[in-house]
């Protein structure tokens, strides 16, 4: 696929800065794959939009990532953690890390983070302008550590500081375990409420996760989408989450992924059959047209940057010109883009809710 095949104009007025007073507020676009008109509704009305299906979440949850540190020099750098490369004691591991000036920093450089709760020492370079971090805690472990001092990785688009709002609001409201650096945005809509809602209209939910790494928003640089490669991530399925699927598959009942890395984590992990064991691993698996789908068979996302993985994906699913067409609506009837925008339930026809 050529990368101007996922080109759009968006104004930057319509990238959401702030998240709305409630999640399910947010406008909701419903697109039957290769066919219009769209319908045009609000998250809150998701219950009502499908007959029973599953529904299926990511509830990896956003650790506060980005760190400010200061070098025994005097020097200021922020880092972004970005995985966990060993388990290391409870005090002490080695981290994947993005840095601000990078080229500047020498193995050995000690910084300090906080009121000195949390130190990292510079390690050798690693892959793709990644550096090894060494961190080390005092009287806690490092994830309690980086709790306390550390900030909300809020996306560059947004063009401000994590505040403290942002720290309920990047997060869903079903996040478990720490491990990603971005959210998994689709699930930022759903409150309590509207998860109870759901299971009154006899839906279903089941709960998988996948640490979401920058990978995944990394622009395209290549002319085509074959010459990009995907950063691995780390995902795991339990045992109610691969049952829930099988009984899914059973009851003929849709399997609705919420958010991509859902759809990448169930397309990654299943066998040709469409069946997705319990376990742990990584996929770097790119999602782009033609593809054919084994487990997902419908999704709720966001709207996405141009010339993205993500948007790829969207369009594998939906139809290359379906997509654009929505996406030229979206951005004529103000929709709101990206993180804390509005959303987008790409329902096949024959899951409409009788």
């Amino acid at each position: 696929m050529r990368l101007d095949e996922l080109d759009f104009d968006l104004p930057q007025d319509r990238i959401a800065q702030r998240p709305l007073p409630r999640r399910e507020d947010a406008r909701l676009m419903v697109v039957e794959p290769g066919a219009s008109p769209f319908g045009h509704r609000k998250v809150q009305d998701l219950p009502d939009l499908l007959r029973p299906a599953l529904f299926v979440f990511n509830d990896s949850r956003v650790l506060p990532a980005r760190l400010q540190g200061t070098s025994e020099e005097g020097k200021t750098t922020e880092f972004l953690l970005v995985e966990a490369r060993e388990e290391g004691s409870s005090g002490e591991q080695t981290w994947l890390a993005m840095a601000r000036g990078l080229r500047s920093l020498r193995p050995g450089l000690l910084f300090r983070f906080g009121q000195g709760e949390l130190e990292g020492q510079v390690g050798e370079r690693a892959e793709e302008g990644l550096v090894l971090l060494q961190l080390r805690s005092k009287g806690m472990s490092i994830e309690e550590a980086v709790v306390r001092v550390g900030e909300m990785p809020l996306p560059p688009y947004m063009r401000r500081a994590a505040d403290a709002e942002d720290e309920e609001r990047y997060q869903t409201v079903y996040a478990r375990t720490y491990g990603s650096v971005a959210a998994p945005t689709a699930g930022l809509h759903f409150s309590p409420e509207l998860l109870a809602r759901l299971e009154e209209k006899g839906h279903r939910g089941a709960f998988l996760t996948l640490h979401v790494g920058p990978g995944t928003f990394r622009p395209v640089q290549s002319e085509t989408l074959e010459g990009h490669a995907m950063h691995s991530e780390r995902y795991t399925v339990s045992d109610a989450c691969a049952s829930a699927l099988a009984q899914a598959k059973d009851e003929g009942r849709p399997v609705i992924a919420v958010g991509t890395t859902v759809v990448r984590t169930l397309e990654g992990a299943c066998d040709e059959q469409g069946v997705v064991p319990a376990g742990s691993g990584r996929t770097s698996l790119m999602i782009s047209p033609p593809y054919r789908f084994r487990v997902v068979e419908g999704m709720m996302t966001n709207f996405h940057l141009p010339r993205s993985t993500l948007l790829a994906l969207v369009m594998a699913f939906a139809g290359i010109e379906t997509t654009r067409q929505a996406y030229a609506e979206a951005i004529a009837e103000n929709y709101r883009f990206y993180s804390y925008g509005d959303a987008m339930l790409l329902r096949p026809a024959a899951f409409r809710r009788p």
